[in-house]
């Protein structure tokens, strides 16, 4: 084996998804792929969310890269490579959105493999990064459908309130139709309870019944409601690199932790 096969990366792909808007998706898309950044592992954010929110988050508002933005990924054929941009934080690269992605649900309607359009463009990049992250839009139309085609698990941020699991049948029957037909190896990589406050019985209450629902697939780290997780993205900085001894960025990169952890766990060879 030749000393480029040792060096040679294999992204593993998540997509953080739910239909539900203000659950957190881009809080934890942003301070997730920082905190593992940090870690040491090179990785990529992809925001596909019109709002371009993530973009925002990481300082790069209205940023475009030599090829352009998320919409031109989808809808031209250039170098995968000419998307992505650096960040001020080292090892993390962003694939930056604004609104004009908003025209791209539609004018992918009629195009061959709509439903593949990001995985063709992510799949190159696999070899240059340890993790590429998706910030999927509050919807499941075709940007989402895109996110989940391109993706080996999904990540499913849910907010501590009454209305949390209401919805969440759509987006697993969602992800057990893309699994049928176009992604069949999709996983939950985990739920994810955000906006926590521990002074609530309603908080506790909705822990319950969410790691009742999904079990095992629950992280044991909870995101709590954190003002300082608020303020960093007016700031264009990531909470965890903001104000690292804030409750929400420990939060987050305790997740990070989790995260690979488990994964970790998971590629161990079963003992006989």
């Amino acid at each position: 084996m030749s000393d480029n096969q040792h060096v040679t990366k294999s992204a593993r792909v998540l997509a953080v998804v739910n239909q539900k808007g203000g659950v957190g998706k881009t809080t934890t898309a942003v301070n997730l792929a920082t905190a593992i950044a940090l870690a040491g592992r090179d990785v990529l954010v992809v925001d596909a969310d019109p709002q371009g929110n993530l973009s925002s988050g990481v300082g790069l508002k209205g940023a475009r890269a030599e090829g352009g933005t998320v919409y031109e990924a989808l809808l031209t054929d250039g170098a995968p490579e000419s998307f992505v941009l650096a960040t001020q934080v080292e090892r993390l690269s962003l694939m930056p959105a604004d609104r004009g992605l908003a025209g791209a649900e539609i004018e992918m309607v009629p195009l061959p493999g709509r439903e593949q359009r990001l995985r063709r463009v992510l799949d190159p990049l696999r070899a240059r990064f340890d993790d590429i992250i998706i910030d999927c839009p509050p919807s499941l139309g075709l940007l989402t459908l895109n996110g989940l085609v391109a993706a080996d698990a999904v990540l499913i941020p849910l907010h501590c309130e009454y209305f949390a699991l209401e919805g969440l049948a759509d987006l697993v029957s969602t992800m057990r139709r893309v699994r049928g037909a176009l992604n069949p190896g999709l996983e939950i990589e985990g739920v994810l309870l955000t906006m926590y406050d521990d002074r609530t019985n309603l908080g506790q209450q909705v822990a319950r019944d969410v790691r009742e629902f999904f079990k095992e697939k629950v992280f044991d780290t909870i995101i709590p409601r954190n003002v300082r997780l608020g303020e960093a993205p007016s700031h264009g900085i990531p909470g965890v690199t903001y104000d690292p001894r804030s409750r929400g960025a420990a939060a987050y990169r305790a997740l990070a932790t989790e995260l690979l952890a488990r994964r970790a766990a998971q590629a161990l060879p079963a003992r006989p």
